[in-house]
């Protein structure tokens, strides 16, 4: 998400290379909107931000406040409809909002807001009743307010809200910024020769040449009009920021907590090296998210650091693609082994997670295809055996290889000679954060919010498509008994 109050500036412009810069945080849709003071116009659709947005749809784009936003669902499909911002007329103007996280209550919020369309009558205005996503059931409940403006609407209703959310928002004069109390998606402040600027991670700031002020607290809500900025508390703050970012979701340049992602990476390289060290020729890292943590291996090492595989620039991240089928298909047309450089070496590869093993398994096949002697995993995180329900599409146990198999029983269906892991200790050690301020919930278990019902639990939940969390199930696997969600009790005769 990016926002930006600049009267006097190129806000849309501000807002397209802002997203540019968080491309990386979401690929399926994107979208900006601007008002001029008394009009919101919204563009956005499918695909990429360089895809979507050209020179003379962002000339159209004219005002002092925009937001923008690139979507990664978690909740409702990857549709049109569900791009964002999202954009409701109010009673006394407009309103469009951008949000990264995932509402763990949003069943209970659209009936809340049935509730609301029960008791004056009628819906708020503009608002479907086939809402679909958490974004678009609480725009509508921010705009179902006729006799509240959009700052008293939002501290209404806000507190009802549990799960992730980090939002950026607008209406015809200000701009606005919220998180929730756990803080758990990153939102920062930045400022401007003219204005003010809010976005997901602060590369982006870097990019549209804003100063970094703060970021914005647990439980706060922030305002930004021609009277200047204020902030508001909606709740207590309790720290409990994703742990997951600094190993994947945010960009090796961005800090959080005062702390550079690039540095923490590299950290946890170095300790992985110490916790699982092995005899090999050469380090290589699985670009890019494993960079830097192959950095730190061969710097703790000092086995040699060297480029193995080349990355097609052109091809989205495979993780955060919304489909298994696409995800398969972009493991091979994203890397490409240098075979000259691994053909007859013992490679230690290093990645930053294993999430469902496909890219792993894919991607040893193709080391040995290539004349690879050896190839030893390291991986720069602990292993992930619980769904995510805070913003991370991966919300059944059954699609984690982890979940109840052993690392030598991971390590057998993925191919490798030998795998380790970081210890979740060392990786909080590395981020220099205290364990009790992050959430560690995709590692251990422990979540920080309420998780939802099973009833209320999936992407499509509001669609009335249940998404069924497999219930643990002990197999015998090739003779071991383990227990494992039941989409995983193959993967170990996968191909």
């Amino acid at each position: 998400m990016f926002g930006v109050w600049a009267p006097g500036d190129d806000v849309s412009k501000l807002t397209y290379f802002g997203l540019y810069a968080l491309q990386h945080r979401g690929q399926e849709s994107a979208g900006i909107a601007v008002s001029d003071g008394s009009h919101i116009v919204v563009f956005k659709d499918m695909g990429l931000v360089s895809q979507v947005f050209t020179e003379a749809s962002l000339e159209s784009l004219r005002g002092h406040v925009a937001i923008g936003h690139t979507r990664y669902s978690t909740t409702g499909a990857s549709v049109w409809e569900n791009a964002q911002p999202t954009f409701r007329s109010t009673a006394t103007g407009h309103l469009a909002l951008g949000h990264n996280g995932n509402i763990t209550n949003a069943p209970e919020l659209a009936r809340r807001l049935t509730a609301l369309s029960v008791d004056s009558g009628e819906l708020p205005l503009g608002t479907n009743v086939n809402m679909t996503s958490d974004t678009d059931v609480l725009t509508a409940l921010i705009a179902a307010h006729p006799d509240m403006s959009i700052e008293a609407a939002a501290m209404h209703e806000l507190p009802h809200l549990k799960g992730a959310f980090s939002l950026v928002f607008m209406d015809d004069d200000a701009l606005y910024g919220a998180r929730d109390p756990q803080g758990i998606r990153p939102l920062v402040l930045g400022r401007l020769e003219r204005g003010w600027v809010l976005a997901s991670e602060t590369a982006a700031l870097d990019i549209v040449g804003a100063s970094f002020v703060r970021e914005v607290e647990p439980g706060e809500l922030i305002v930004i009009d021609e009277q200047g900025l204020r902030s508001q508390r909606f709740a207590e703050a309790d720290p409990k920021g994703c742990l997951f970012e600094y190993v994947y979701l945010a960009r090796p340049d961005t800090a959080i907590a005062g702390r550079g992602v690039q540095a923490t990476r590299v950290e946890t390289g170095r300790t992985l090296a110490r916790e699982h060290a092995v005899e090999a020729d050469l380090v290589i890292p699985v670009p890019e998210s494993g960079r830097y943590a192959a950095i730190g291996y061969a710097q703790e090492s000092g086995i040699p650091f060297a480029e193995g595989l080349v990355k097609n620039a052109y091809v989205g991240r495979t993780f955060i693609q919304p489909s298994q089928t696409i995800r398969q298909l972009g493991i091979r047309l994203k890397l490409n082994p240098l075979r000259d450089v691994i053909a007859g070496q013992r490679l230690i590869v290093v990645d930053d997670s294993i999430v469902r093993g496909n890219t792993q398994r894919a991607l040893v096949r193709m080391l040995r295809e290539a004349g690879a002697r050896e190839v030893h995993v390291r991986i720069s995180s602990p292993p992930v055996t619980w769904p995510c329900f805070y913003g991370i599409d991966f919300a059944s146990r059954a699609e984690l290889i982890a979940n109840g198999l052993t690392v030598e029983q991971v390590c057998r269906s993925i191919g490798a000679d030998s795998l380790g892991y970081v210890s979740l200790d060392s990786l909080i050690e590395a981020t220099t954060i205290p364990k009790e301020r992050l959430c560690r919930a995709c590692f251990d278990g422990v979540y920080p919010v309420q998780i939802p019902e099973p009833q209320g639990i999936g992407k499509h939940v509001l669609e009335g498509i249940e998404r069924r969390v497999a219930a643990d199930t002990l197999v015998d696997i090739e003779g071991v008994s383990a227990t494992v969600g039941t989409g995983a009790h193959d993967a170990l005769g996968r191909p």
